[in-house]
């Protein structure tokens, strides 16, 4: 028997307005501003994804080893310079903003993450850590096959990419409900006088959403639901004047170089950021949002544009927790890379591809505080740091404790659960 929640999904899923934008009736805009509903409380995750596989041991340092000092001459954080979190490791210095968080207690940092039988090539690390699968035998990315298990309370935009990159693979294949925002023409509203069907339609709306209601009017619901979400899209980016050169079209502006933190350009992470963080103020419903900051394949000369990279990931990240306070308690962010680099730096000052690295997990209502055992570095296998944590298990505490998901449905089996949240703060779950 079909359900009207499996006819939406294969109807509306991919192929809302918000997939097409549209032209829609005038008083449509009206009529979904009168029926927008309270804020919903559900939590909210932000992925940033940094591309290129981030030095963990210079993100997170271990500046009290003298193995570090010795095998990092050029590189090495020194004890003056880390951000010290312990008596052993420390935060690059450009990421004082981290710091900040990590002195409230609302950034976790999680050592030593990684998996069995590493991988240290970009594309299929990437899509180990996109798929949550070290044999990559699925098809469908970890946050797709978190979506139709996810309640959305609003229109059918259960997860959002901001970038022009094509859509990643942790988002491809999701049952409806994914969005990528890299054109500002894609959200701009259509509006039409069409008056003539107005009394109808409304009477279609108010048909209630019970036994009586047929498909076709809770089609027209969502439909309405979805028209809202478009219009918060199009005010978010209003509030975001565009930084295109003169005479080029719409559109978001090319990447920036390392360290370009402009906040109202969407070619950089604090800008992606900043809008992501205007969307959830403006109560759009999206529970999943997805970034990404290129640049950290840093063979050579890596210090200067480590810094940089570091410097506009922490910075972003600050800002969008400074700019969410009104949703502080369901505002949640989780940083990755595809693998680490060597312990020992080469001969043009850049640590080649390695292993095992280092993420962070951000929010009001996580714990804080170091997760999982920083790796040896008197024990590594050709060169390359072992990893003490397992990927995975990230994903399983958010899934099941921060978005309200079964890990075993997505993940395909019941990994531990890392201290991540502060359950006694974490707020309880609504209807």
């Amino acid at each position: 028997m079909t359900t009207r929640r499996d006819f939406i999904g294969r109807t509306l899923g991919g192929s809302s307005l918000l997939a097409f934008g549209g032209v829609v009736p005038e008083f449509l805009a009206s009529a979904a501003a009168a029926a927008e509903t309270a804020k919903q409380q559900d939590t909210i995750l932000v992925v940033v994804e940094l591309s290129g596989g981030n030095d963990g041991l210079n993100t997170v340092a271990p500046y009290a080893d003298d193995l570090y000092q010795k095998a990092r001459p050029t590189l090495a954080l020194t004890r003056r310079e880390a951000l010290k979190l312990n008596d052993y490791v420390g935060l690059h210095p450009r990421m004082a903003e981290l710091k900040r968080l990590w002195d409230d207690k609302s950034l976790a940092v999680v050592q030593g993450v990684g998996y069995p039988n590493p991988d240290r090539s970009h594309f299929e690390s990437m899509d180990i850590w996109q798929l949550a699968d070290p044999k990559r035998s699925l098809s469908n990315g970890w946050l797709a096959r978190t979506i139709p298990n996810m309640r959305v309370n609003e229109a059918g935009v259960p997860g959002m990419f901001i970038g022009q990159d094509r859509l990643p693979l942790a988002m491809q294949g999701a049952d409806g409900g994914v969005i990528s925002l890299a054109d500002r023409e894609s959200f701009r509203l259509k509006l039409t006088g069409n008056a003539a069907p107005r009394k109808k339609l409304l009477e279609d709306l108010n048909a209630g959403d019970g036994p009586a209601a047929d498909l076709s009017a809770f089609v027209r619901k969502r439909q309405l639901q979805t028209y809202t979400s478009l219009k918060k899209i199009e005010d978010a980016l209003a509030d975001m004047p565009s930084q295109q050169p003169p005479g080029r079209p719409g559109g978001l502006v090319p990447p920036q170089p390392p360290g370009s933190g402009d906040a109202l350009n969407l070619g950089t992470l604090n800008g992606r950021l900043a809008l992501i963080g205007r969307l959830i103020n403006k109560g759009l419903g999206t529970r999943i949002y997805y970034a990404s900051i290129n640049g950290f394949d840093t063979h050579g000369a890596q210090a200067e544009s480590h810094e940089a990279l570091l410097g506009e990931v922490s910075s972003a990240i600050g800002e969008f927790f400074a700019n969410i306070v009104p949703n502080a308690g369901r505002g949640g962010l989780m940083t990755y890379p595809e693998f680490g680099r060597r312990v020992k730096a080469n001969g043009s000052r850049g640590p080649a591809h390695g292993a095992a690295s280092c993420l962070f997990v951000a929010g009001a209502m996580f714990a804080g505080g170091l997760v999982g055992k920083h790796p040896k570095l008197d024990d590594l296998t050709d060169g390359d740091l072992k990893y003490t944590t397992d990927f995975r298990s990230v994903y399983a505490t958010l899934l099941d404790q921060w978005l309200g998901v079964d890990r075993q449905a997505v993940l395909g089996s019941k990994l531990a659960h890392p201290p991540l949240l502060d359950l006694a703060q974490k707020p309880s779950d609504k209807p």
